[in-house]
């Protein structure tokens, strides 16, 4: 992902990217409640808001990118280590780990990854993970 980055003057871009970010700052700082209010403040409709919020920065602000994953692994030697091992090629930094207690066979994990410096999209990495023939199922849960 890391190579999905330009660093460009914003004096090239439309007006309203920089009416994004203020907006999203907004919420973040709590000095509004909605989005609804933000947007109306800064002056660009909800649509814009949301297709672009997540994908502009300032140049000062850190990007992280995490999901959480809910898989159900075949409880066998090497279910969870194969996973890892997926995601440690895909650039995915591990956040969290957590398992249940295995039942019929089978145990249910939840993973919650960074996922900034991986190069493919989510999708790809969910494709990934449900190739794998310890795994049962995957399902993403959350992305910010």
């Amino acid at each position: 992902m890391a190579n999905n980055y330009l660093l460009v003057h914003k004096k090239i871009l439309p007006d309203y990217y920089e009416k994004v970010i203020e907006a999203r700052e907004m919420l973040q700082n709590h000095e509004v409640e909605t989005v609804t209010e933000a947007v109306k403040q800064v002056g660009i409709s909800r649509n814009t808001y949301y297709k672009y919020k997540d994908y502009l920065f300032r140049q000062s602000e850190e990007i992280h990118h995490e999901v959480i994953l809910n898989l159900v692994l075949r409880h066998e030697p090497g279910s969870l280590s194969a996973v890892l091992n997926a995601l440690s090629k895909l650039n995915a930094s591990v956040i969290t780990i957590s398992q249940s207690i295995p039942l019929a066979g089978k145990a249910s994990v939840t993973i919650s990854l960074d996922i900034s410096n991986m190069e493919k999209e989510t999708k790809e990495m969910v494709l990934i993970l449900k190739q794998l023939k310890q795994v049962l199922s995957v399902h993403l849960d959350a992305e910010e």
